[in-house]
């Protein structure tokens, strides 16, 4: 038989395995780099036969997004090989790949300890070090069955009766054996590069219902240096983590007596929020935005009439007011078409744009609670384009402006997506064609670069999400747009169009940092707890040398804050060094020391976090800088500064 492998026609004996058949159309060096083929949409074993269909194979190379799943399933196999010869009465359940790594979840008597992962892991370096074969076979439903159970591995017998069908694939290496769809990399000794890193709690299946197993979380790679460069950046992500910078910091905290999932914003951490909100609020009202905000619970029926009820309600709390049932808001877009129907628009009056700050409730699981990254109870920059359906697409465009210049201020890079309609939806076909394809319209015309997330959309209409790239190249999702032609329709609200008629508007909804906590505690992370100037808490510390300076210091923190500038004062009794060392690790932006030289001169000594020190300058001169360092970023985004403490 003839195929075309990466461009070159291949001549192959009858039952060839695709690695025959790559090795003829590759180079060794690239094949060395292939860990299964490709044939159309699928992905096969590089052991299996080429099938007989197929006219054109491509390599899957370990380094390629597929590759590294594979790389990553296959250890995960390892790491269960592992386990169950280590503690034999370990049952094995699931074990998928994952974003960076692998997991598998085990039912044990016992916890696992550290000890326990390294042994492990030096475990699954044997397998390697053996070069076991990957292979598989196909059984009927009661065949594997009948030869889990003779394992002893119970849960098996479960996945294939929820799973259902007729015939189910099963690899195998060495003595370990697991249900699997595959594929695999060809043997063990091509998983070189991997490293176990927690154990976590999971339930089987993810219900609370069910029994607690373990999860044992390992990360895998192409190669060592692949690696050590993830390993280095899971040590800078420790090193960022918002919840021990916020209490380093002493912005924020969670307290059992509360409740989880509840931040408590301490002096600091209030006046970083309110300095964002701030900004948010006046950039709103430059757009032609206008104020707004509904009640925090509002009516079951209400929620019932925007589907809410039937595809939310999981995630809502409710309570009931003299026997009347109410449902604690998840989210803004309710009140905002009740505002809107105060009284019939004109067209002249569309867009209507409302913007709120609105404090929601969503019921999240305790075990995905994650510090401010993953709340009960936060706040959403909400707002509601109210439109007619031809300014559907200039409103997308302006708003995809916004957020590149909002983005940019707080230097991210960003990626767009566009997700489609879910399963879970409501509205019709026609409606859900006409809103995804104003989105993507508006996208082709921005110029950005995109790509499509089919069925992830929201439950009433499709939306573009912007992910944002941080210092140490993690993505997080964060801003989204979504056209929506369905709640106005429930909901009846209409303007008054050219004709005299009346006409179905449409409801873009948008948040743009979207959770103000998850914001704040992406952008910790982002910047390593040190805020631009604009935004710290503190933007400068002042510190005496001794006591004869503190007449000189009052004078100077009067002049900076008298300009608007955020400033602190440090007379403590202590050693200059040891104030020194505190605001840096407090990250203040400015310390500005004063001796007795200073005060001769009338001056302060500029110490900056970033090692840029002016050293000694007027009073003036310092509180210049200070304000210049604010407005810089604004000043290069064309946008205004007016922020103070």
């Amino acid at each position: 038989m003839q195929i075309e492998v990466s461009g070159k026609q291949v001549d192959l004996a009858d039952g060839a395995s695709c690695a025959d058949a790559l090795s003829e159309g590759l180079s060794k060096k690239q094949f060395k780099k292939v860990v299964a083929a490709k044939c159309g949409e699928s992905l096969i074993d590089l052991g299996a036969t080429v099938p007989t269909a197929c006219t054109t194979l491509e390599p899957v190379f370990a380094d390629s997004e597929e590759g590294l799943d594979i790389i990553r399933h296959s250890t995960a196999h390892l790491m269960a090989e592992a386990v169950k010869k280590l503690f034999p009465t370990a049952q094995v359940t699931i074990g998928p790949s994952i974003k960076d790594g692998f997991y598998y979840d085990f039912d044990y008597e016992r916890p696992f300890t550290p000890e326990d992962l390294e042994a492990i892991e030096k475990e699954m370096l044997s397998s390697v070090g053996a070069n076991k074969e990957f292979s598989v076979q196909t059984m009927s439903a009661d065949e594997a069955r009948a030869y889990f159970a003779e394992k002893g591995e119970d849960y098996k017998g479960e996945l294939i009766d929820d799973l259902g069908g007729e015939e189910f694939t099963v690899y195998t290496h060495g003595e370990f054996a697991d249900l699997c769809r595959g594929p695999h990399v060809a043997r063990t000794g091509m998983l070189k590069a991997f490293k176990l890193l927690s154990v976590a709690g999971a339930y089987w299946r993810g219900d609370e219902k069910n029994k607690q197993l373990q999860r044992i979380y390992g990360t895998a790679w192409q190669d060592p240096k692949a690696l050590k460069k993830h390993l280095n950046r899971l040590e800078e992500a420790k090193k960022r983590d918002h919840r021990k910078l916020g209490t380093q910091l002493d912005l924020f905290s969670f307290n059992e007596e509360v409740g989880p999932g509840m931040a408590l914003w301490h002096p600091k951490g209030m006046l970083l929020r309110a300095i964002l909100e701030d900004f948010e609020r006046k950039e709103h009202l430059k757009r032609g935005y206008d104020l707004v905000q509904g009640p925090l619970i509002l009516k079951r029926e209400l929620w019932e009439k925007s589907g809410h009820y039937d595809n939310y309600r999981e995630n809502m709390y409710f309570t009931e007011i003299d026997e009347q049932a109410y449902g604690v808001k998840p989210m803004n877009c309710l009140a905002h078409m009740i505002i809107y129907k105060r009284k019939i628009m004109s067209y002249r009056e569309l867009p209507q744009r409302y913007f709120e700050l609105g404090v929601v409730h969503r019921h999240e699981k305790s075990g995905v609670l994650h510090g401010l990254m993953r709340v009960r109870t936060f706040t959403q920059d909400d707002a509601h384009l109210i439109c007619r359906p031809d300014q559907i697409e200039a409103e997308i465009l302006d708003l995809m402006q916004f957020y590149s210049d909002v983005y940019s201020l707080f230097d991210y890079d960003f990626q767009v997506e566009l997700s489609t309609r879910p399963e879970k939806s409501i509205g019709s076909d026609e409606a859900w064609d006409v809103a995804t394809e104003a989105l993507r319209q508006a996208l082709e015309k921005s110029g950005m670069d995109y790509t499509i997330n089919e069925g992830d959309g929201a439950f009433y209409g499709p939306k573009i999400d912007f992910h944002l790239l941080d210092s140490i190249g993690r993505s997080w999702q964060c801003g989204t747009i979504q056209v929506d032609f369905t709640l106005p329709e429930r909901f009846d609200i209409v303007y008054v169009g050219e004709d005299g008629e009346r006409h179905r508007p449409v409801m873009i909804h948008r948040a743009m940092l979207g959770s103000i906590e998850r914001f704040i505690g992406m952008l910790t992370e982002h910047c390593a707890g040190a805020y631009p100037v604009w935004l710290a808490p503190v933007q400068a510390r002042l510190m005496n040398v001794t006591d004869a300076q503190l007449d000189f210091v009052e004078k100077a923190k009067r002049l900076f804050a008298a300009k608007g500038i955020r400033i602190e004062a440090d007379t403590r009794n202590e050693k200059l060094g040891y104030k020194i060392r505190e605001a840096q690790v407090e990250k203040i932006p400015y310390m500005l020391v004063i001796g007795d030289k200073e005060v001769e001169a009338g001056c302060v000594n500029i110490r900056s976090r970033d090692g840029d020190d002016p050293g000694l300058v007027t009073l003036e001169e310092a509180a210049q800088l200070i304000l210049d360092a604010a407005k810089a970023p604004f000043e290069a985004g064309g946008m205004s500064y007016s922020f103070s403490g």
